[in-house]
């Protein structure tokens, strides 16, 4: 990405995320009695808009639950005990973004050392 006009799409981006954050949280804390209410349709539906919307612009969430820690692609704020040998992201903060492998903003997670999801891991681990 060298054009003024890829920089131009990535600020623009930059500024979007905050509210595409915003529109999620609220959905992971709407009380259960409005789940199912027509508001509440309508909110989910300008999310997924957004989601498109960036999308089409070639941007894509960057993984993280379950994926070995790459510190190319997230931030670690914690470190949790684990046994292993291999840091994993345990859990997400605040989900990343990338176009192609340029990163737009880092993923904040925390990590645990362990082991991948992978049946021999069990195995090596005498489960």
């Amino acid at each position: 990405m060298s054009s003024l006009g890829d920089y131009v799409k990535i600020n623009v981006i930059k500024d979007l995320l905050p509210v595409i954050d915003n529109f999620e949280r609220s959905i992971k804390h709407i009380p259960n009695n409005l789940k199912d209410d027509e508001y509440i349709a309508g909110i989910k539906s300008i999310l997924k808009q957004f989601e498109k919307v960036i999308k089409d612009l070639g941007v894509e969430k960057i993984e993280t639950v379950g994926h070995p820690f790459n510190p190319a692609y997230h931030e670690a704020i914690s470190m949790e005990e684990g046994d292993g040998d291999t840091e994993t992201v345990v859990e997400e903060l605040q989900p990343g973004y990338k176009i192609n492998d340029q990163v737009i903003r880092h993923s904040i997670v925390k990590v645990k050392p362990g082991f991948l999801n992978n049946p021999e891991d069990k195995v090596n681990k005498g489960e």
